[in-house]
């Protein structure tokens, strides 16, 4: 028997959707194609990459509650809760985890942070610095530092959003040092950057649902090269 096994092994339907009926999230390709399929989960990390609307936010924070986690972010231990937002999708599916992995998970969320610090502020760590004194990308490098440094399940919601070019390669090789200890990563994101990690399973959210890319044939990396290229063929189509 197999006990090297990563934090989650896959996303299962559970068929709780049809008490439900129609409706969203279920009209949403890449939800629609999870609950039909389910979805094989790779040790190391895997990227959701899509346009907005495309379900990653959505896919990533319920696999992220199935797990235990917090909707608005924080380790297994979080109680941070404030105006609930999340889809019932969660109670939609089920984990199957790995054999002897340890149980240690965080989510981070950039939309949820700035009231996830101030629940750290009221509830604070042996190590946890002010992160309402710190810039935006400070505060998310100061997470990652005192909260990555676990084997366990790591989800990540455009991270991104908050982070410089720099910072995002450091995020990179934040999780570079976490894979090879035993860590799993699920992240959605918009960044080319941090889509091109190395050895990463990319998932591409679309109209069709769910597929394997690679990092080249991405919308979101032709987009750019071709915008880095000439961004005035594609601005004066908005401005003239």
């Amino acid at each position: 028997m197999d006990f090297d096994q990563p934090p989650v092994l896959s996303v299962v339907p559970n068929g709780r959707d049809r008490e439900a009926g129609p409706g969203w999230p279920k009209t949403v390709p890449a939800v629609e194609q999870l609950l039909r399929d389910g979805l094989a989960l790779a040790r190391g990390v895997t990227l959701l990459v899509g346009q907005n609307g495309s379900g990653k936010s959505t896919v990533l924070e319920a696999v992220a509650m199935a797990y235990g986690l917090s909707p608005e972010g924080g380790s297994v231990h979080a109680q941070h809760r404030t105006r609930p937002t999340e889809s019932p999708l969660s109670g939609w599916i089920e984990l199957r985890r790995g054999l002897g992995a340890g149980r240690w998970g965080f989510f981070l969320r950039a939309e949820t942070m700035h009231g996830f610090y101030t629940y750290l502020e009221q509830n604070p760590g042996v190590r946890d610095p002010r992160f309402h004194e710190m810039s935006h990308g400070e505060s998310f490098l100061a997470v990652l530092g005192t909260r990555f440094d676990s084997p366990g399940f790591y989800c990540l919601d455009e991270p991104e959003a908050a982070l410089s070019f720099d910072s995002t390669l450091a995020l990179m090789a934040t999780l570079h040092d976490l894979v090879r200890g035993g860590g799993q990563a699920v992240c959605a994101t918009h960044s080319p950057v941090l889509a091109a990690f190395p050895g990463a399973r990319i998932l591409e959210l679309g109209p069709w649902g769910m597929r394997e890319a690679a990092w080249d044939d991405l919308e979101v990396v032709q987009h750019w090269r071709s915008y880095l290229q000439s961004p005035q063929r594609y601005l004066r189509h908005l401005l003239d």
